[in-house]
């Protein structure tokens, strides 16, 4: 394994490592089309100290991605679009994954807390609203 987690042989999916012609090629794109949706913004391939352009894997499935939804009649606007749309969804599932996770923290806090302790009026654990940043607190009251 190399240093940066991918194996030997095998780019990690952020490397940028192919030539705009290779790129061009594992997409069966035009050159001139990979230039053109680097100019809208579509993509951002890497760059070397030359200013020549280097495509990831990762640039790579999207420019796939692009190809494949301009074939299907979309528009590059559209094309933009969706492409929009679904870095929204992946974040706001990474998101909601977070909370998943720290809500599961704080129900197991709880539960630790409730074990061992009668459930009497004022002995119960304090939950103070956590502000943006900041991670839940659970503690008990003084006895």
């Amino acid at each position: 394994m190399t240093s940066d987690g991918g194996f030997f042989g095998a780019p990690s999916p952020d490397a940028a490592v192919f030539v705009i012609s290779v790129a061009a090629e594992l997409t069966g794109l035009h050159p001139q089309t990979l230039r053109t949706y680097e100019r809208m913004g579509l993509i951002t391939p890497g760059r070397t100290g030359g200013g020549g352009r280097r495509y990831s894997p990762r640039d790579i499935h999207l420019l796939r991605e692009i190809s494949d939804l301009t074939s299907a009649g979309i528009g590059i606007e559209g094309v933009r679009r969706i492409l929009e749309l679904e870095d929204r969804i992946a974040a706001l599932t990474a998101r909601n994954e977070e909370l998943q996770a720290e809500l599961e923290a704080t129900r197991d806090a709880l539960r630790q807390a409730y074990s061992g302790q009668a459930r009497q009026p004022g002995k119960l654990p304090a939950v103070r609203q956590p502000q943006p940043g900041q991670a839940v607190v659970v503690w008990r009251r003084g006895r």
